[in-house]
């Protein structure tokens, strides 16, 4: 068989010849720099146990939303899949997988599984059809059982130096305090304060959430009084901890505040499960002003990712589960929604927000001139739907001649699928390095000033924004 084209190491780089030979001498700057991934969802546990993967399919295909999306819509069941705790068997599941894998071709995933494949596992991604599912499906099982395939190991062959994940505030945080106390396991894991099941009425554990919440850390307050006590509390535990940064999933980013008694009526509604979906939504604006007005005495660098319709098939909500691939974006506005918090907080260049979006058509118009006005403000990398190859270029394209470079997040992963953390990062340096190759070809930088543009996206961006 001939070589992959996963293996080339052109892959993503222009395609003129002199624009490309520039692109790959600046990728050259930054392609073995160290991985800093400042939010995703893996387990902690997974590193202090470092056990080792079960199977092919618990690694690469249920786990990944991505991937099994894809799936879903050529009217595969997810529960084939193990999506949501369902049992599956794990070879019939990547036979089915295996059996659709041109489903992937110029897709995100597909790239990405491809550079899994041929960079993680050494396996030609050409091979995979029906026919080849049982064969390759065994030689994965063989690597994986190797101990250089632990998580442990595999960090150190990605390159990790930092690992931030995606916390319930009541997390006891045990894995963290391990692995910073092991001086045999060198990347730092990071807790993200991730508040989302304590400020959205409209969850079915809001309550019980809430009472847990205030009964642990409100110092014997009630109300809405000890749900700010609590959540300060907690928000400083995990700084001792490490944490650097909370995520907040917001509906919209509306952050208009109440005063104190409309957000204890509220509250109260919600608690009794009688808020109205207005005013689960007001309360939570509320709580994105709060939770910046927090950040200013605790330092937390705030990120939001609005505008997404969480579990929008109830059928697939009731089988699988949220996070299951079904959340579905919907068109997003910031400028009159964050005026509030900015106005009161955005001058204060201690204060780091990061504004990341699922609706591209906010770069230009919103997202891009907020950055580039407030020195607290920075545009997040794009994610989740738009984390994809065209869309990075329409991110650089849309929001660089407005912000230069200095007022972006760095790469963020935002990912569930362990062997897929390589494979992203890799894209976006390539892609970085292709579009700063065209301003250079273009005479609108010298490539030395590529060179350090292109090092600083990469590397000290991640570390400035999220106080690394």
């Amino acid at each position: 068989m001939t070589p992959s084209h996963a293996a080339h190491p052109d892959r993503l780089l222009p395609a003129d010849p002199g624009t490309r030979d520039i692109a790959r001498r600046l990728l050259a700057h930054v392609e073995d720099l160290p991985i800093i991934s400042p939010h995703g969802h893996l387990d902690p546990a997974m590193f202090t146990a470092d056990a080792p993967f079960p199977d092919p399919t618990t690694l690469l295909i249920s786990p990944d939303h991505y991937v099994t999306r894809v799936l879903h819509s050529a009217g595969v069941d997810l529960a084939d899949l193990g999506v949501g705790g369902h049992e599956a068997d794990p070879r019939e599941a990547w036979r089915i997988f295996c059996s659709r894998w041109k489903l992937f071709s110029g897709t995100a995933s597909g790239y990405w599984l491809e550079q899994e494949f041929q960079h993680v596992f050494n396996i030609n991604p050409d091979r995979i059809s029906a026919e080849t599912a049982d064969e390759i499906y065994d030689e994965l099982a063989a690597i994986i059982a190797q101990p250089d395939f632990r998580p442990r190991a595999l960090a150190e062959e990605f390159g990790l130096e930092v690992l931030a994940t995606t916390d319930d505030p009541l997390d006891d945080l045990a894995h963290h305090k391990a692995l910073a106390e092991d001086p045999t396991f060198t990347p730092r894991v990071l807790p993200t304060f991730r508040p989302d099941g304590y400020t959205k009425m409209y969850r079915p554990e809001f309550a019980a959430n809430i009472e847990r919440l205030i009964d642990v850390a409100g110092e014997g307050q009630t109300g809405y009084e000890g749900y700010l006590t609590a959540l300060r509390n907690r928000r400083q535990y995990f700084i001792d901890h490490g944490a650097t940064s909370s995520d907040h999933g917001t509906h919209n980013a509306d952050s208009t505040p109440l005063d104190d008694a409309e957000a204890q009526r509220l509250l109260d509604k919600g608690l009794r499960g009688e808020a109205t979906f207005a005013e689960a939504c007001a309360f939570e604006a509320n709580m994105t002003y709060r939770f910046a007005q927090m950040a200013q005495d605790d330092g937390l660098v705030m990120t939001i990712h609005p505008g997404v319709h969480r579990n929008h098939s109830a059928g697939a909500f009731k089988r699988f589960g949220a996070d299951t691939g079904h959340d579905i974006p919907f068109r997003m506005e910031y400028t009159n929604g964050l005026q509030p918090l900015l106005s009161d907080f955005g001058e204060n260049p201690d204060f780091h927000l990061v504004l990341f979006t699922i609706d591209e058509t906010t770069y230009s118009r919103e997202l891009a001139p907020l950055a580039g006005y407030y020195p607290s403000t920075y545009v997040g990398a794009p994610w989740w739907f738009i984390d994809e190859i065209d869309a990075m270029n329409r991110f650089r394209a849309a929001t660089t001649g407005t912000t230069g470079f200095s007022r972006y997040s760095g790469f963020i992963d935002d990912t569930r699928a362990y062997c897929s953390i390589p494979a992203r990062h890799n894209t976006s340096r390539r892609v970085e390095a292709g579009y700063l190759a065209r301003l250079v070809a273009e005479h609108r930088l010298s490539e030395d000033r590529a060179a350090d543009i292109i090092v600083d996206l990469i590397d000290a961006s991640p570390r400035r924004v999220f106080k690394l």
